[in-house]
Parts: structure tokens; sequence; C-alpha cells
């Protein structure tokens, strides 16, 4: 398949989905941004035109694409060489999505899901078009521009390195999973990294500001652990944490308790002017 002549279809015209959605468009293509939504679609297309010529030109042979907002998934995905997942993390609604994408998408259409915490697996079980279906997990681009890729147990060889060879085009980094993995690959180790922070300040041993700016002095990083979750959303970070102590009950119970004392007195960091720290503009 010539790729470059054929459409990429993003699903969720949301924080990441049209992240992901201007990487794919900075090598000349078309993208699709699927949305139920008209309000969020035209905001991704505008977010898309305003950052793509300054992204494309960092990519090797890049070239301004052009985005486009359809509202209907059966139209939106006809034709695409990849359909990326970037719905909120919702099982039910990802089971759904797929479900429809196993007969809406190209037969020949690479599947993606951009779930940050959810094997593919569960919900491409049973589906007839699994084996070309699998994780791609993006963090933040064009900022961060690698991703995680995970099969969903039957995903073939052939799209797997397909993706591999193909997704640093468009100027991303990915890595491959090699074995189902809660969290992936680098969201398991800042997982360790944000936990333990956590404990840390549970235990009384230190406060966040301390944290941060050691972890500033020694790593050379322009945030600490604290800064990054209340850019973050300390609501989601919880989330996060309460679905790690499903899988693994032995983790220590201190960062869940610290996270619901600030989500409780509801200071989620930047979106609500306060968190861990409280000096951010308030929002609205």
């Amino acid at each position: 398949m010539n790729h470059f002549e054929r459409p990429v279809a993003v699903i969720g015209g949301g924080t990441l989905g049209r992240r992901i959605a201007l990487m794919f468009a900075t090598r000349g293509g078309e993208v699709r941004i699927i949305d139920p939504n008209g309000e969020v679609g035209n905001a991704a297309v505008a977010f898309v035109e305003k950052q793509l010529p300054e992204v494309a030109a960092t990519v090797a042979d890049g070239k301004p694409g052009t985005a486009e907002y359809v509202p209907d998934q059966a139209i939106g995905v006809k034709g695409a060489w990849l359909v990326v997942e970037a719905v909120p993390e919702i099982l039910d609604l990802k089971k759904k999505v797929f479900a429809q994408l196993d007969g809406d998408a190209d037969a020949d259409a690479i599947v993606a899901s951009n779930s940050s915490s959810y094997a593919s697996r569960l919900f491409t079980e049973g589906l007839t078009t699994s084996d070309r279906m699998l994780n791609t997990h993006f963090y933040m681009p064009p900022q961060s521009t690698v991703l995680d890729v995970m099969s969903d147990g039957h995903t073939s060889q052939d799209v797997l390195d397909f993706v591999l060879k193909t997704f640093p085009e468009y100027g991303l980094h990915p890595y491959l999973v090699r074995k189902e993995s809660t969290g992936f690959i680098f969201n398991r180790i800042w997982a360790a990294i944000k936990r333990e922070s956590l404990e840390v300040v549970h235990e009384g041993v230190s406060i966040p500001h301390d944290v941060d700016e050691m972890f500033m002095r020694n790593f050379g990083t322009k945030a600490g652990p604290f800064r990054m979750m209340d850019q973050v959303g300390l609501d989601v970070v919880l989330d996060i944490e309460e679905h790690y102590e499903q899988e693994n009950p032995n983790l220590p119970k201190g960062p869940v308790e610290l996270l619901k004392k600030y989500v409780d007195a509801g200071k989620l960091g930047v979106k609500t002017g306060e968190g861990f720290y409280d000096d951010y503009p308030k929002q609205g």
C-alpha cells in the first residue's frame, strides 16, 4: 500500500486525538478527524492547521498536508490506511468503536488504539480483523514523539513491522512492547517515580516543592513529578493510580490516600488553579 496517497483517520478530536492527527498531516497527506461533537472536531482541525507549518518543518521531507472534520465514522474511515482510536478511556466505548471498525475500515487498514491503560486485546477479542489491530500509545506529540506499539495478541508480524518502519516517516519514534504490559514501557517507569514521590510526601519525609527541586537539579528537567502531575490533573493521576492498584494490591496505599485529599478538596492542579502548587492562574 502507498500510504502517502491514502488518508489517516483519527477518531476523537480531544487533547491527544488532535495531536496525533497533526503528526500524520506532516507529509502532505490528508487526515480526517472524526468526532460526534462538531465543536470539538472543528477546534481540532483549527489546532492542526495552526501548528502544522512549524511541525512539518521539523520532519524529514515534511510538508503540510490537510485536515478535515468528518462527523460520521463510517464515512471518515473509508479509504484510510490507518485508523487511530483516541476516544476517552471508557472500556465499553472503545469496544463499541472497534466493533464498528471491524466492518467500517478498509480490509487492509491498520486499526490502532491510543489507550493509555487498556490492552487492545480487551476490545478486539472475537473480531474478524484482530490481526491488524493493535495499541499505538502516544505520549504528547509534537513535544514528545515517542509511542508504545503493542500487539493485541493476534496482530500480524507484518502489521507490527509496517508500523515500526512507517511511523518514523512522520517524525515519530515507535518502540515495541515485547509482552503485554499494563502501562506499556515508559508509563510504568514514570508510574514508579510518581508513586514513590507521592509516598515520600505522604510519609512526611519531604514536601512537593523539595522533591521537585531535587529532581530538576539531578536530571536537568524543567519540572519535577509534582508539577507534572498538576499539569496532567490530579483526578486523572488518581484514576491511573487506582487502575494500577487494582492490578497489583501489594502497591503502597499512601499515594492514593494523598491524591484523594487533594481531589476531594477540589484541588486538581492547573485546571482548577491549585493542586500541589497554588501559583496557577484561575481557569475560565
